[in-house]
């Protein structure tokens, strides 16, 4: 059936295609579209939201589930504002950002000077920042305008203020955050797990959870949002064996993605060449988007920085006493963060695939892994209109829907109904004909290679077991 694949799309065109099935497909919705939308936030849809969970059990079942020295936490959102001074991030947190005079829009200079091949220096000052772009002036205008007129660069600050539990009506000068990072709870519960959950060193803690940053503009899709998903786990490890543990977690945050179903030349190293003053190491894993790599997780050690100001901030103590050798310690940490959402977008960038058929015809497919894909299989009477057709089809998707998340089709021709499946990444698709009613056998038909064959409607279950595995 299928003749030949496209050739590699060019790379804006297939962003824009991803974007366009994910709003048709029921994957992404932009936020509030009723109300015109809202930048840089953004719905998972009744597919997107599986896939996502998908993402998230796997990342769950490889950190938590696989490693008897790594625990789970949900910290709130909310935390304590002292959290965020101790952590840097209500001085730090920051972006330069420059305003077009005519416009008014808001640009980040990072973006402008990546945008020219420029990599600027995070440690840079507001004054060393202005001097590279007036050196650079000629060839920057407003995306939005085309004007060549701005204002000087100011660094703005990233953390979504809130006003929480303040009735006075001072809350901007006194705000509480909604959190710029999930790791900061794992440090504050730092102590609480170590007593409560009979854990040494060196053990983890992972978390799964919602962060927000006042991102100055909007662009690439999902990959960069105000409100978004990360995944992290942090470490908590002897100073001396840190970057021993930090180069094993490396090596195993890399293979997760290869065992997660994505291709290998899509992803390639990348070395922090400006590291901040507490960090002894940092490496990032960069996927190649459609606009390029860019970075889908970060591998950091963190040294005995976080545990150190939370101490000093709080004047708890949070060191660790070794029940062995009687050694008392700030742990260091390794620390692993990655985003939902970017290798929700990684999945969907490797699996779009567009071919044209022998027919003549094409169809647009997610070759998504089968273990991750939304619906693992779905279920079609040949015929809405024969209802005996209908009655055992379903049969068998009331059978199958407890193990597996299966839909039940019965809307349009059976070749409609193969390129929906197709396009949000279903591996298999069941068809009930009058044969079924004879013989007690289906028509499975498999996703990527489009080949159908015969099974009987007893073999099925374990049939799916078998092959969705992957």
């Amino acid at each position: 059936m299928i003749a030949d694949e496209k050739k590699e799309l060019f790379s804006e065109d297939k962003m824009n295609k991803i974007i366009s099935l994910c709003k048709r497909r029921g994957f992404v919705f932009p936020s509030s579209e009723i109300y015109g939308g809202f930048s840089a936030v953004y719905d998972f849809g009744p597919y997107g939201v599986e896939l996502a969970n998908n993402i998230k059990a796997a990342w769950w079942q490889a950190m938590v589930r696989k490693n008897e020295n790594i625990v789970g936490l949900d910290a709130a959102i909310f935390m304590h504002p002292r959290v965020w001074e101790a952590s840097g991030h209500t001085t730090g947190f920051s972006d330069p950002l420059i305003e077009c005079r005519k416009c008014h829009a808001r640009l980040r200079v990072d973006h402008i000077l990546e945008d020219l091949g420029i990599q600027a220096d995070e440690k840079m000052t507001e004054e060393e920042i202005n001097k590279l772009l007036d050196e650079n002036k000629d060839k920057i205008e407003c995306a939005k305008c085309g004007a060549k007129d701005f204002t000087k660069a100011k660094k703005f600050n990233l953390l979504v203020k809130s006003n929480l539990g303040n009735f006075t009506g001072d809350w901007e000068k006194n705000p509480v955050y909604l959190r710029g990072e999930t790791c900061q709870g794992i440090y504050v519960n730092f102590k609480n797990v170590l007593d409560s959950a009979r854990v040494k060193i060196p053990f983890g803690i992972a978390q799964i959870g919602k962060a927000f940053r006042n991102e100055i503009t909007a662009r690439q899709f999902i990959f960069r949002k105000r409100e978004f998903e990360q995944m992290e786990m942090q470490m908590f490890t002897h100073p001396k064996e840190a970057l021993k543990i930090y180069e094993e977690w490396k090596q195993r945050r890399w293979k997760f993605y290869l065992d997660l179903g994505i291709k290998e030349k899509n992803l390639k190293w990348r070395k922090h060449k400006n590291l901040v003053f507490y960090a002894k190491a940092a490496w990032d894993i960069e996927y190649n988007f459609p606009f390029g790599f860019k970075e889908i997780e970060g591998i950091h050690a963190r040294g005995d920085y976080d545990l150190s100001r939370h101490s000093q901030y709080s004047g708890k103590d949070l060191s660790y006493t070794d029940s062995q050798t009687g050694e008392k310690y700030i742990p260091h940490i390794v620390e692993t963060s990655t985003g939902v959402e970017r290798i929700f977008l990684a999945l969907l960038t490797d699996a779009f695939t567009e071919e044209k058929l022998s027919d003549g015809t094409e169809r647009t497919v997610l070759k998504l892994p089968k273990k991750l894909a939304p619906i693992k299989v779905a279920i079609f009477p040949l015929l809405k209109n024969k209802p005996e057709l209908v009655i055992k089809a379903r049969q068998i998707y009331t059978d199958l829907k407890s193990e597996f998340m299966c839909e039940f089709d019965d809307n349009g021709n059976i070749g409609k109904r193969y390129r929906r499946q197709d396009e949000i990444g279903t591996p298999y698709c069941v068809t009930v004909d009058f044969d079924t009613l004879k013989d007690d056998t289906v028509t499975v038909r498999d996703r990527d290679t489009m080949k159908q064959k015969r099974i009987k409607i007893f073999d099925l279950r374990d049939f799916l077991e078998e092959n969705l595995s992957v």
